[in-house]
């Protein structure tokens, strides 16, 4: 079977996505990406990413980013006859994703206590700012704020030279790596059902998945720490702009000291030893930038690339993208919604037994109400009065 005929490695599966925003959308949306029927709930006014830039004839692209591929229906959960429209759905589903604050769904009727009774094969994932529990739970957080309370904007930004106040947010980091946790987290716990024949609910917190990725920080917090005079991964001049390149072993270090022609720091004390380099690294990158600077940012790469040194020009997403590379491996797809077709990442990962398909629709909103409904089996008569 070539991998276009193979299914997708989740068909078969099926998802109700409660989560609004990014962080559990996106999660749903790499769900979708492999195959999964995943069924977006949202409230009558629609989740708050239609209506965010970039807008084209009423229809945001961020939204059809974080959501193509899903089928969309439209309940008011503040109205007893929803929830009960919610507990027919959950009788055929494998998996829930919710990204409310913690108690809102328990409020509603909707906590993974109450819809285990109706389905214990259910795998539930909730991804919140602080976790389900503790004394933090409760606090509201957008990945702004995470990005704040976890030490990763310090510790992203503290470095920056001239600063006299913390930058803007740029990229929500928290939401796209608490989504793809909870995919992962979720997916685990769907393998152990195989096992257990049970369900389970799956507890993402978005302040754990960021103080996750700070590997260098969580470590010198711990313990005495000397910082190196100048960090060892950060931007060195050239004649026309900045070059970023990563010297993490000892051949990168001596592969760079060979493009730039000083063969000379291999032996040089204050460079020859990683320790002492790394104490020395403001000396070494004014040597270094003294070549650097006698060439462009072509030139510099080019030379740097020559010797297989990890390097890069500092681009702009609208350069990124073209690279060849994009291309090539189909880093990008073609989503549409209904004001017309736009470029979306796909997933960064590929199968070499089955495809992968993003989207490729986006649904308006409530477009798939009455047919989710119906397949839950609500009467007509039960669909109107909800619709209605």
């Amino acid at each position: 079977m070539t991998e276009a005929a193979a299914p997708r490695p989740l068909e078969g599966i099926r998802v109700l996505d409660f989560s609004t925003t990014i962080a559990g959308p996106h999660c749903a949306r790499l769900l979708a990406d492999m195959g999964a029927d995943v069924i977006k709930i949202e409230s009558p006014d629609g989740d708050l990413m239609r209506s965010r830039p970039v807008q084209r004839q009423g229809a945001g692209t961020m939204f059809g980013q974080l959501n193509a591929g899903k089928r969309s229906i439209v309940l008011d959960l503040k109205k007893p006859e929803a929830i009960a429209a919610v507990k027919a759905l959950v009788k055929s589903v494998d998996i829930l994703v919710e990204n409310y604050r913690p108690g809102v769904m328990k409020r509603l009727g909707l906590d993974y206590e109450e819809l285990a009774k109706i389905n214990p094969r259910l795998v539930y994932g909730a991804i919140s700012g602080y976790g389900q529990t503790g004394p933090g739970a409760s606090r509201p957080a957008y990945a702004p704020v995470i990005h704040a309370s976890t030490g990763y904007d310090m510790a992203h930004l503290g470095y920056q030279q001239g600063r006299q106040r913390p930058d803007n947010c740029g990229i929500f980091v928290a939401d796209y790596a608490s989504g793809a946790y909870a995919m992962g987290a979720i997916l685990a716990a769907l393998h152990q059902r195989h096992v257990t024949g049970r369900g389970q609910m799956v507890d993402v917190s978005m302040f754990e998945s960021l103080v996750g990725m700070l590997l260098g920080e969580v470590n010198r917090a711990q313990f005495d720490f000397q910082m190196p005079s100048r960090p060892m991964y950060g931007p060195v001049e050239a004649k026309d702009g900045y070059v970023m390149l990563a010297t993490a072993s000892e051949k990168t270090f001596q592969d760079m000291a060979t493009a730039a022609g000083r063969r000379d720091w291999l032996t040089d004390p204050r460079f020859e030893k990683y320790a002492d380099r790394r104490m020395n690294w403001d000396q070494f990158v004014d040597e270094f930038e003294a070549w650097s600077r006698t060439l462009t940012v072509k030139e510099c790469v080019a030379a740097l690339e020559k010797h297989g040194v990890p390097c890069s020009p500092y681009l702009t997403v609208t350069e990124a993208l073209q690279d060849p590379q994009v291309a090539h491996r189909g880093s990008l797809c073609t989503i549409e919604d209904k004001a017309g077709a736009f470029q979306s990442p796909a997933p960064p990962f590929r199968f070499s037994g089955s495809a992968l398909q993003s989207g490729p629709k986006v649904a308006d909103l409530g477009e798939h109400t009455r047919s989710v409904l119906a397949e839950a089996g609500l009467s007509d008569a039960e669909i109107s009065s909800l619709t209605d």
